[in-house]
């Protein structure tokens, strides 16, 4: 079952949608960090990795794997499980 935002429009395809604004929220949290040869791991992601996992879960799954694409497919599948 896909969330949609007044019963018409996917999340992901309502963001830019003029119609459906005033349903949205569009605050982001934004942390501004200097990336630099000291940062071993950097995850970008959307809030819904978030609701089901800890900070320290995900860069947990990542150093079991050297390959970033790896590590990136088995957060996703943790995620949609």
């Amino acid at each position: 079952d896909i969330p949609r935002v007044n019963g018409h429009l996917a999340i992901s395809h309502a963001f830019g949608d003029k119609s459906l604004k005033s349903h949205l929220r569009s605050d982001p949290h934004i942390q501004w960090t200097n990336i630099d040869n000291k940062i071993d791991i950097l995850i970008l992601a959307s809030g819904g990795l978030w609701k089901v996992m800890s900070n320290q879960e995900a860069v947990d799954i990542l150093k079991k794997f050297k390959d970033p694409q790896k590590a990136s497919k088995q957060l996703i599948a943790k995620t949609v499980k």
